[in-house]
């Protein structure tokens, strides 16, 4: 359908039934709106899908965030980015009439990682989230409450990008926020593999 301007670049792919989940769609480096539109289908046939677009560019490549190298973020501009994001979510849920209690994050990489900085330092925007190739995004000050929230997460243990040791880490802080983790990893690197794709949607679908 057509979309608002809202503040970010997005597409919106509404629900071809009756279903009031929306699952917000978050690319890696170099992505945009509708890259991750055929992961959302397949993780849910029946969802709203909201693909957006990051509006930080490394060169040619949308990104969620800056960074300073392969790694090392930009605090300062994650946590801008975290709360813009939040306040584009909260008006696409009434431009759009979504239901707020029911928005799910899938992010990939650059993607996964805004998403876990939504739920560390906006806990109210989001219901649950999937993380693909995820890490510690930033650590909180203090850690909010996140009982109620099922998060998917899934690593590659031989990643180059994201260290498993980093991935575990994210998966213990957000137990300790309260959340339901469930960590998977796969001998695996950068790079989603269909079985990841396979536990991702029977954890969507454990959602209800």
């Amino acid at each position: 359908m057509e979309t608002m301007d809202l503040g970010f670049v997005h597409r919106l792919v509404q629900a071809p039934g009756q279903s009031r989940r929306t699952l917000v769609l978050l690319h890696g480096t170099g992505g945009d709106e509708s890259d991750l539109l055929p992961l959302g289908r397949a993780l849910d046939s029946d969802a709203t899908l909201l693909g957006i677009r990051g509006k930080v560019m490394e060169g040619p490549m949308p990104r969620f965030f800056r960074r300073l190298e392969e790694g090392v973020f930009d605090e300062e501009d994650l946590v801008f980015r975290t709360h813009e994001l939040a306040d584009f979510l909260r008006k696409a849920v009434a431009a759009y009439d979504l239901d707020a209690l029911e928005l799910v994050a899938v992010g990939y990489s650059n993607g996964a990682n805004i998403a876990a900085s939504l739920l560390l330092l906006e806990p109210n925007v989001l219901a649950h989230a999937v993380l693909l190739r995820s890490m510690v995004p930033v650590v909180p000050a203090q850690l909010p409450n996140l009982a109620g929230r099922k998060v998917f997460m899934a690593s590659g243990l031989h990643d180059p990008i994201l260290p498993a040791d980093n991935a575990q880490r994210l998966a213990d802080m957000l137990k300790q926020a309260g959340a339901e983790v469930d960590l998977q990893w796969s001998n695996a690197g950068h790079g989603l593999l269909q079985h990841e794709v396979e536990q991702a949607r029977s954890f969507v679908a454990s959602l209800g």
